[in-house]
């Protein structure tokens, strides 16, 4: 039996599987900026970008329905290989003839390939993850996703954005994320099975939750596809974007502490609409006071960023606060689906407010509005009663989230908290027995 305090042992099963999410992520960092990029460079209006951009995250939320088939049907490993190839020929075949329609047909297909991805790699995480180091796997794999996405927005300066190099370049790391996964020599997992969701019932005890994840979908799904159409046409280079985009998602990362133990020492219901005034605050700042000034506006982002991507892990970890250990799985389902619709409108809606403010700053203006919504309906809900306040010390632990898959919420390791205290207690009453 390995001791708990030795680590390493431990990990090092999963190296070839962050390996997998540290080249996929980075390709599909600079895949997704590089397209919006490449369709605003073209003069491709901004709500039929945003159109475009919307059906890669329709692509995702179907994926969660279908992909579990294939992958028990064929296994994990060639499942694995299989949604890499056709992601990888999804990005190929963008390269090699831009048309709206045809880049719709290819974002879909990609939302699904890149959502089977997700699907092999956690379920491999959840399955060969011993419960007392969950908590640390599932926080390491969460900060391999935003490094792989933060350093793929880097690679944007590899080559010219208007020629074919970068769409060679994300297929290749695309193609190497199956090489790890191919060679491991870890067990075939089983892909867990759906829980049946019961969006009334998390809805009702859970109001403030429910509306942080869906508004964070619409939020940052907004973000990723209108945020490179809102750098070019405030004229900067692709370097800046770059940094732009870079500065965005590390400031998400390096928030998730601080805002984590904010959240675990202070009521969550004011700690969500607090962050929704932040975020509208630093909005205002980019909109207004930082309007054309490049390092205002980059050093803005990383508090933007910050802010931005928080909203969701407080929120679920709100939600959970309403609900016993047993319904983790089925209250996190709930939640990743409010977050799956509502981004699914976000980049719809982030384009429409850019086209009718006749601005590019009208994507901040857009993060003002929704800010504000979360805010007024966080206190609402709290002050007419709907949200039951929890103490600080009864809630649950913060845990650093990204939205991927379903089964990335069998990973949670808020899942063991009640199995951790009924094996403490019977430990402690065989004990008792055994003394006596």
């Amino acid at each position: 039996m390995i001791a708990k305090t030795s680590i390493m042992p431990v990990l090092k099963p999963f190296i070839s599987l962050y390996s997998s999410v540290f080249f996929l992520l980075t390709g599909l960092g600079l895949l997704n900026t590089f397209l919006s990029l490449r369709l605003t460079m073209a003069g491709v209006g901004v709500q039929t970008t945003g159109m475009v951009l919307t059906v890669y995250f329709l692509g995702l939320t179907t994926g969660t329905f279908c992909c579990g088939k294939i992958i028990r049907s064929v296994g994990h490993i060639r499942a694995f290989s299989a949604f890499a190839a056709v992601g990888a020929v999804m990005v190929l075949i963008h390269g090699l003839y831009l048309s709206v329609p045809l880049w719709m047909g290819l974002r879909f297909f990609s939302g699904l390939a890149n959502m089977g991805m997700f699907m092999v790699i956690e379920s491999w995480l959840n399955e060969c993850a011993e419960p007392w180091v969950r908590g640390r796997i599932f926080s390491i794999y969460m900060i391999m996703t935003y490094l792989g996405g933060s350093l793929g927005q880097k690679m944007l300066n590899m080559a010219d954005v208007e020629g074919q190099t970068l769409f060679l370049v994300i297929s290749i790391f695309m193609v190497l994320s199956i090489v790890p996964v191919s060679v491991t020599q870890a067990i075939h997992p089983k892909l867990p099975k759906r829980e049946g969701i019961r969006l009334s019932r998390v809805c009702r005890k859970a109001p403030i939750g429910m509306t942080g994840c869906f508004i964070s979908g619409i939020l940052i799904s907004g973000f990723y596809a209108m945020a490179p159409v809102f750098a070019h046409q405030i004229n900067l280079d692709v370097a800046q974007l770059s940094w732009f985009m870079a500065l965005s998602i590390v400031g998400g990362l390096l928030f998730q502490w601080p805002v984590g133990i904010l959240s675990d020492r202070f009521d969550r219901t004011l700690i969500l609409p607090g962050i929704g005034l932040v975020l509208a605050g630093a909005s205002v700042f980019i909109a207004f006071i930082g309007k054309g000034h490049v390092e205002m506006i980059l050093v803005a982002t990383v508090l933007f960023g910050g802010f931005l991507f928080t909203i969701y892990p407080v929120s679920v970890a709100r939600a959970h606060d309403m609900f016993d250990a047993d319904d983790v799985v089925k209250v996190s389902s709930a939640l990743l689906l409010a977050y799956g619709v509502g981004s699914i409108i976000g980049p719809m809606a982030a384009s429409t407010t850019m086209t009718v403010s006749g601005t590019p700053y009208g994507l901040y203006f857009y993060f003002i509005g929704g800010s504000l919504v979360f805010v007024f309906l966080s206190m609402a809900w709290r002050s007419l009663e709907m949200a039951e306040i929890v103490p600080p010390e009864d809630q649950v632990d913060f845990v650093i989230m990204k939205q991927t898959s379903s089964v990335a919420i069998h990973m949670d390791p808020r899942l063991d908290v009640e199995g951790d205290e009924s094996e403490a207690s019977e430990t402690t009453e065989t004990k008792s027995r055994a003394t006596a």
